[in-house]
C-alpha cells in the first residue's frame, strides 16, 4: 500500500531557506511542484499540500499584499489550500548599513505556526502521514514514531 501525505507548506520559512541557500529574493518557489517532487522521490501519493503565509495589509504594503492575493488564487486553482494571517507590525530597532542604529517598522507573522501546527495533529490523527518543509529538513510525522527524512 502507498502511503498518502498531506505537504504542509510555510511560506516565509521556505523563502528564506531558499534566500540563504540560492541567493533568491523574490519567493518563486511552487508549493504544489515541491510536494510532488518530494512525494514522488520517497514512492508516496500526494492526498493534499497546505500553504502558510504571513501577508501585509494593503495599506502598508500593496505590491505584496496583491501579490499573495493573487498568488494564494492561483495555488487553489492547482488544488492547494492555502491560509494567510495578517502580519503584525511594531517598531524594532536596527543596525543601520554605516553603522549606528535605527528605527524601522517590521512586520511579523502571528499565528501561523500555530495554525499550522493544529492542522498537522489534526489531519495525522485521520490517518496519512504528514511532511513538514522548515529549513532544511523535511519532518515525517507518520502515525509511527516520528523520524527525519532528508
Amino acid at each position: 500500500m502507498t502511503r498518502r501525505v498531506v505537504g504542509f507548506v510555510d511560506g516565509q520559512n521556505l523563502f528564506y531557506a531558499a534566500k540563504q541557500a540560492f541567493g533568491y529574493t523574490y519567493p518563486n518557489y511552487d508549493p504544489r511542484r515541491l510536494t510532488e517532487v518530494v512525494a514522488e522521490a520517497q514512492g508516496w501519493t500526494v492526498a493534499g499540500i497546505r500553504f502558510y503565509t504571513g501577508v501585509p495589509d494593503r495599506s502598508d504594503n500593496p505590491f505584496w499584499n496583491g501579490f499573495w492575493a493573487a498568488r494564494c488564487d492561483a495555488m487553489a486553482s492547482e488544488g492547494v489550500v492555502a491560509f494567510t494571517r495578517p502580519l503584525r507590525y511594531r517598531n524594532e530597532t536596527v543596525d543601520l548599513p554605516g553603522g549606528g542604529k535605527g528605527t524601522a517598522r517590521i512586520g511579523r507573522e502571528k499565528g501561523i505556526d500555530v495554525r499550522m501546527a493544529l492542522d498537522i495533529v489534526r489531519l495525522v490523527r485521520l490517518g496519512p502521514a504528514t511532511w513538514l518543509w522548515s529549513s532544511a529538513r523535511i519532518r515525517i510525522c507518520p502515525r509511527s514514531p516520528t523520524r527525519y527524512a532528508r
